[in-house]
């Protein structure tokens, strides 16, 4: 793997302008995912899921380059139907459209350009990997006051061109004082055995909202990470939810720096399995001051040998007094055959916090299938009305009508 790194990195600086600072900045977490390697049960946080074990099984010859010089055309197939948004579209890795045609353009402001100074690299080698093999970075600020007046959809499309390959994406995003950035993330792969790789980095101001919705749901056998950073001052709020569907393998992580007084962060996560498909969600709440406010929610449901894990952390440091944090996950398990991980953890280092966890699962209860089959419905209608109560529960803290009603169609819950 190593030599097969150095010689894709190579071709990756021959081909790119990068400037001297940045070419040692990927050099040096080129040699870091090198010395790590992919992340392997070895390290606590990936026990439930070892990435290294993972991508040896599924992927043979595992390219880190992609050529992205070659453009790919753009099929409005694979975008969401019925809703006007601003969009970005990832097509095989490469942006081939960043388009915000709802918005006043002295609002936003889009750099390019590399992010040296934050240590995020820090948090594991995948992210290494991604500074290394990210070929285009570009930062987008919503400046001052300014609310998004149309949702952001970022796609990210892969096609049957693709194959083995190693795809690094990045985005930096900046919520200036009083700004709402409302985005959502919309995964369309046809390509088939890749490691797509994505880091996001948001910072957000004084009184400042961002709302994010991942939806995976296209059945594919591309492997995927997700890891977003987020930065919080006083009084912001992020909502972050996540539909965990359709890749083979994905996992989702959030760490949120809760940095600012009355600064919130809420997660809410629906995990959706069949056919041997394993995901996971990660999260870490960081209450670093006083009077912050955190709220998680994931339920999944598992059938056909599929496997879930889920892994909580609520944080709270000497000077978060006043501290409000709620953890749960449930899992309603359809078949023997399937597995559920669970990791709730509280480290709590004040006095005046109020804060909780929980976790459970099981099987679909079967007396509320016998009553619901003898008012007339049969045991799929009964089973799907069930399950579709137990993940409403999760959709209904979805705070945008629109974004709710897309996730309702997404996965087939008729009210």
């Amino acid at each position: 793997m190593e030599q097969r790194a150095r010689t894709d990195f190579d071709k990756i600086v021959k081909n790119s302008n990068f400037s001297k600072n940045d070419i040692d900045f990927k050099i040096k977490n080129l040699n870091n995912f090198i010395k790590n390697g992919f992340p392997n049960k070895k390290q606590e946080t990936w026990k439930f899921s070892d990435l290294n074990q993972i991508i040896s099984k599924n992927i043979l010859n595992l390219s880190f380059y992609n050529d992205i010089s070659v453009t790919n055309k753009i099929d409005s197939s694979n975008f969401i139907d019925g809703l006007e948004h601003n969009k970005i579209v990832f097509i095989n890795g490469r942006i081939e459209k960043i388009d915000f045609k709802y918005e006043e353009k002295n609002k936003i402001k889009i750099t390019d350009g590399i992010n040296t100074k934050n240590n995020l690299e820090e948090i594991n080698s995948i992210i290494s990997l991604n500074n290394a093999f990210t070929n285009k970075h570009y930062k987008i600020i919503v400046k001052k006051n300014y609310s998004l007046k149309k949702p952001l959809v970022i796609y990210s499309i892969t096609d049957q061109k693709l194959n083995s390959k190693n795809i690094s994406l990045r985005l930096d995003f900046l919520l200036e004082e009083n700004s709402f950035l409302k985005l959502i993330d919309f995964f369309s792969d046809t390509a088939e055995n890749n490691f797509i790789n994505s880091l996001y980095n948001f910072d957000l101001s004084k009184n400042s909202t961002l709302k994010n919705y991942k939806i995976d749901n296209k059945t594919n056998n591309n492997i995927r990470y997700s890891f977003n950073n987020i930065e919080q001052d006083e009084n912001s709020l992020s909502e972050t939810f996540v539909l965990s569907s359709g890749s083979s393998f994905f996992k989702n992580e959030v760490n949120c720096n809760l940095k600012g007084k009355y600064s919130s962060a809420f997660i809410n996560g629906i995990i959706s399995l069949n056919k041997k498909k394993h995901h996971e969600i990660k999260t870490n709440i960081n209450h670093l001051k006083e009077s912050t406010k955190s709220y998680q929610l994931i339920k999944s449901v598992l059938e056909n040998n599929s496997k879930a894990v889920y892994q909580g952390k609520i944080y709270v440091n000497h000077e978060a007094q006043k501290t409000d944090g709620y953890q749960l996950s449930k899992a309603v398990l359809l078949n023997e055959n399937v597995e559920f991980n669970a990791k709730p953890e509280l480290e709590i280092y004040a006095d005046d916090v109020k804060c909780s966890h929980g976790s459970a699962s099981g099987s679909l209860n079967k007396n509320s299938i016998f009553y619901l089959m003898s008012r007339g419905l049969n045991y799929t209608q009964a089973k799907d009305l069930l399950l579709n109560g137990f993940l409403l529960d999760v959709i209904e803290k979805i705070t945008e009508n629109e974004i709710k009603n897309l996730v309702k169609s997404s996965i087939g819950i008729k009210e």
